[in-house]
């Protein structure tokens, strides 16, 4: 049995402690150094951008004018940024409501074959992702088996379309961030106090009260980290809206791909850039701060 000194310390502990925490500053320092000097530089260098301009051959030129910003205000853009940040909206609550049924049941009844099934899900989002948008075009074009079910019971007609509308924009949002709801949510469904659920039914609770009143609340952070997970990325895709949707649904991201590769104006490219990632950036702090608050009720 090791035996501790007055200070109460096992002796070497201390050391192997400190060893170990050199290792793990070691550990990270790639990874802090790809971020100062790539994510943190390339951040940098859009901000600086965002306030130059072009010369008459289209190339980019940094300066300290705000036209840019001030582009901002115009209509159109400010129409995009809307649907933008409404196909999100509605592709994380449609993610929700599929994903929750399906987290449930694994987390809860998958009994043996829990992994199984999360593998089943997560291994085919492993494939490329414009590759699978592609395949998803095809099941939801005129001609496919969606729209053909949906007409044989008198559900859809002939003129009834699925691609090139804002329907199938938030089909291809939600078929290709799916998986970054149920994830969270089957973590939390794992972590909750079955308990709960017992005292719910104790309580002369029914399965819904049960479940709205109790499961609901005790995974509404796997929910929330879920949200945010699908929307930061679903508000910035272009592959959805650019194969599901027409030139009328349209999202930022492909008018900043617009402005970087066809339009040539890095400048103004880069100012949408900022504009999106402020929107983001007060999404990511209320929900930051959604999350300390609930920790610090936990707490008490």
């Amino acid at each position: 049995m090791a035996q501790r000194t007055p200070s109460g310390a096992v002796p070497g502990h201390r050391g192997r402690s400190a060893s170990g925490t050199r290792l793990w500053t070691w550990l990270m320092l790639p990874g802090t150094l790809w971020m100062t000097g790539f994510l943190i530089a390339s951040l940098i260098l859009v901000a600086t951008l965002a306030l130059g301009t072009t010369d008459p051959l289209g190339n980019p030129r940094f300066g300290f004018n705000f036209d840019n910003i001030a582009a901002m205000a115009d209509p159109a853009y400010r129409i995009v940024l809307l649907r933008s940040l409404g196909f999100a909206l509605i592709a994380c609550v449609v993610c929700l409501i599929v994903a929750y049924p399906v987290a449930y049941t694994i987390a809860l009844h998958g009994g043996r074959f829990k992994n199984l099934l999360i593998a089943a899900i997560v291994v085919p989002f492993f494939a490329n992702y414009l590759v699978r948008m592609y395949g998803w075009s095809v099941v939801l074009s005129d001609g496919g088996p969606v729209l053909k079910a949906l007409r044989a019971v008198g559900l859809a007609d002939a003129h009834t379309k699925i691609l090139q509308s804002g329907v199938g924009v938030i089909a291809g949002l939600v078929y290709g961030f799916i998986v970054f709801m149920i994830i969270p949510l089957f973590a939390a469904l794992e972590r909750m106090d079955l308990s709960l659920i017992e005292a719910g039914r104790d309580l002369y609770g029914g399965p819904l009260r049960t479940f709205f009143f109790v499961t609901l609340p005790a995974t509404r952070q796997g929910a929330a980290a879920g949200a945010v997970l699908v929307f930061l990325p679903a508000i910035g895709d272009f592959v959805s809206a650019q194969l599901m949707g027409g030139p009328d649904q349209i999202m930022i991201g492909n008018l900043i791909q617009d402005k970087f590769f066809q339009g040539q104006n890095w400048p103004l490219g880069s100012a949408l850039t900022m504009l999106m990632m402020a929107v983001l950036f007060i999404g990511m702090l209320g929900y930051l701060r959604r999350t300390r608050k609930d920790e610090a009720e936990a707490a008490r």
